[in-house]
């Protein structure tokens, strides 16, 4: 039991960790709204990984002290857990285009601010030079920002004005981007499901097996 929390807890620290790195990395989009693919999941990862270290942490404590109440605790807090990532993944699943199709319209929403938020002016910049790309979903989500015109991100370094930007949306090569270098972290991610179903049926296991070592010195 001890050793199934350890290495639970080491998981959340994986997840917690590249959530900082997603942080940083995408430091320079900070400005833009959460629904950002790439910064809701670095966010998703910091959540999920802060609780899974300290549910971890209290099934090592049970299990060392072999205390009926941290048990049971962590029983349910685990449960709980694994129930809402399955109740979201099956919501991210359903849901996919309306969420995608929500997001878009809150970057859209953002972009009417470009020109009087420096920091998002900078986050956009970034974002399109980055992907070279142009826009959320196409570079004539600009035109009504900048009155038909295009910022000069949305070309290539040195091009201003730029007239003729690209034409790939930066949203759906975002998402791609992050697609394509998830893999590794999902494949984690289901070893930690795993671990902790395990650890779900061990804490039980162990929490009866105390209650009836209680009674029977009772």
């Amino acid at each position: 039991m001890f050793v199934f929390n350890l290495v639970f807890w080491l998981g959340g620290c994986g997840l917690f960790g590249v959530g900082v790195w997603l942080s940083f990395s995408q430091a320079e989009f900070s400005s833009l709204p959460l629904s950002f693919p790439s910064l809701s999941a670095a966010n998703l990862l910091l959540v999920a990984g802060g609780v899974t270290m300290v549910t971890g942490f209290l099934g090592c404590l049970g299990a060392l002290k072999e205390q009926r109440c941290l048990l049971f605790m962590f029983f349910l807090i685990l449960l709980l857990l694994v129930l809402t990532e399955a109740v979201l993944m099956l919501v991210i699943h359903i849901y996919q285009d309306k969420l995608d199709s929500r997001a878009q319209d809150e970057l859209k929403e953002g972009m009417q601010r470009y020109k009087s938020d420096p920091g998002l002016q900078k986050s956009w910049d970034n974002v399109q030079k980055m992907f070279k790309c142009c826009g959320v979903s196409n570079k004539t989500d600009w035109w009504d920002v900048l009155e038909g015109a295009l910022p000069a991100s949305c070309c290539s370094v040195g091009t201003d004005p730029c007239v003729d930007g690209w034409t790939e949306p930066c949203y759906q090569k975002a998402r791609q981007w992050l697609l394509d270098n998830i893999p590794s972290v999902l494949v984690f991610g289901l070893c930690i499901g795993v671990v902790q179903i395990m650890a779900l049926v061990f804490s039980i296991l162990m929490y009866c097996q105390i209650r009836c070592a209680e009674k029977d010195l009772d």
